[in-house]
């Protein structure tokens, strides 16, 4: 496999190494495979297909915009019980593009999955008939330009020609390369827990890093498992655990026309299917997908276009749910803030603004806030002892935590943003080159 080395140590990836990365190794039923169809100037891999030879049981999350990629029309019509496959392309987000988008994917999967069913009948010993609405598709670039269907039906053969049945680190490295658009280095998680007596492993990689503000997941994520779990099961799971992962972060405010999360379960682990989301077997396994989730993320944050600083906002002790992610969200947000953090300023001033504009219910002579571990306001008063050249100097730390609390109830939430860099105007000044 044509490693793209390149790609991998272009200069804008910073600190992209290949030891900083955790050790994905294989699953059994999954297969990768990632190719260049020419959709960059620069040679890149552009397109990656992720095959289950056996076929997998399969959730979706989607945006909640109101204008969606012709993909995510796609994949909502699927009614199949099992996928066999996921095609990714960057580049090109195959949004605003009309039946003619549309139609490039039907020709494309109906051409995949020919090649599929020829794949089957050479390798497998009792081969699968593999339909074209048996296979999901994932786009992300550019809205509005024209989907470049035959420039990918072009290297369908080459793609199928390269399926590796067995994955390393540097195969999943090169799939999370492959579906990077501004992102400046790739994004991977992974976990490993035990249902019942077996042991399953949990495998994730996700892009994204402009356009993040997901009202379900990030622009893209993919979340793999060997684990044998039902469909519904795995739709629960996803539903439980985004509220306070992929729907907790935010880089610009802006939610994608392609925002989608899929997890996938090959259920090569062979533990007994697990059926019912409140079976006590799956506690732990709810509990590291979490933690794949939550890791990547904190990923697509902290390599949000231009970031230089990773924020962790909390709001604690607030009358519901709904204020405190409000009052997050307002933070995380708000231009002033986040330029602020960029210019190291320990303007308070600014975070009281964006809790007040959040809408949610407050008492002042409660309110108080801090960063870091410096606390500036309490009961709605500036503390005494308040040094700001002690929070100037706390400011140049890569990662800032800002909390808030509102003493006015028992709920909580957590945000996590990126600051806003003169590096962020320049990358989306020239997005398209």
């Amino acid at each position: 496999m044509d490693f793209g080395i390149n790609n991998f140590f272009d200069t804008k990836h910073k600190n992209s190494k290949i030891g900083h990365y955790q050790d994905l190794e294989h699953i059994d039923g999954l297969s990768i495979s990632t190719v260049s169809c020419g959709l960059y100037e620069k040679k890149r891999d552009d397109l990656v297909f992720f095959y289950f030879r056996e076929g997998a049981n399969y959730a979706n999350v989607y945006t909640q915009s109101k204008l969606v990629s012709e993909n995510i029309k796609w994949n909502k019509k699927i009614k199949e019980k099992k996928i066999f496959g996921i095609l990714i392309n960057t580049r090109n987000a195959n949004a605003m593009t009309g039946k003619n988008g549309y139609n490039s994917l039907k020709n494309i999967s109906t051409n995949l999955s020919k090649l599929l069913n020829e794949k089957q009948n050479s390798d497998e010993d009792f081969p699968k008939n593999i339909k074209p609405n048996q296979i999901l598709f994932a786009c992300t670039g550019t809205i509005g330009e024209k989907f470049p269907e035959v420039k990918i039906l072009n290297n369908l053969n080459n793609l199928i020609e390269k399926i590796k049945y067995t994955q390393n680190k540097l195969i999943w490295i090169k799939a999370a390369l492959g579906i990077m658009t501004t992102d400046t280095k790739p994004k991977l998680s992974m976990a490993e827990c035990k249902i019942g007596n077996s042991e399953v492993k949990i495998y994730g990689i996700a892009k994204g890093s402009g356009m993040v503000y997901p009202n379900m997941a990030t622009t893209l994520g993919f979340i793999f498992t060997d684990a044998n779990i039902s469909s519904s099961v795995l739709k629960q799971i996803l539903n439980l655990n985004i509220k306070t992962t992929f729907n907790a972060i935010t880089c610009d405010g802006d939610t994608s026309t392609n925002d989608m999360l899929t997890i996938f379960s090959t259920g090569k682990a062979h533990n007994k299917e697990i059926k019912n989301f409140k079976d006590p077997k799956i506690k732990q396994f709810v509990k590291s997908v979490h933690q794949v989730m939550l890791n990547l993320a904190k990923r697509v944050v902290s390599d949000g276009e231009g970031a230089t600083k990773f924020i962790t906002i909390n709001c604690q002790n607030s009358k519901s749910e709904k204020d405190a992610k409000n009052i997050c969200f307002s933070i995380a947000n708000s231009p002033l803030v986040k330029t602020a953090i960029t210019g190291e300023d320990p303007n308070w001033g600014r975070i009281a603004m964006a809790i007040g504009k959040s809408g949610a219910s407050i008492n002042v002579e409660r309110l108080s806030i801090s960063i870091g571990h410096y606390f500036i306001l309490k009961n709605g008063k500036l503390v005494e002892n308040y040094n700001e050249k002690n929070v100037s100097e706390y400011m140049k730390n890569e990662n800032i935590e800002i909390t808030v609390n509102l003493s006015n109830g028992s709920k909580h939430f957590t945000t996590y943003t990126m600051d806003l860099s003169k590096e962020y105007i320049d990358i989306n000044s020239d997005y398209r080159s």
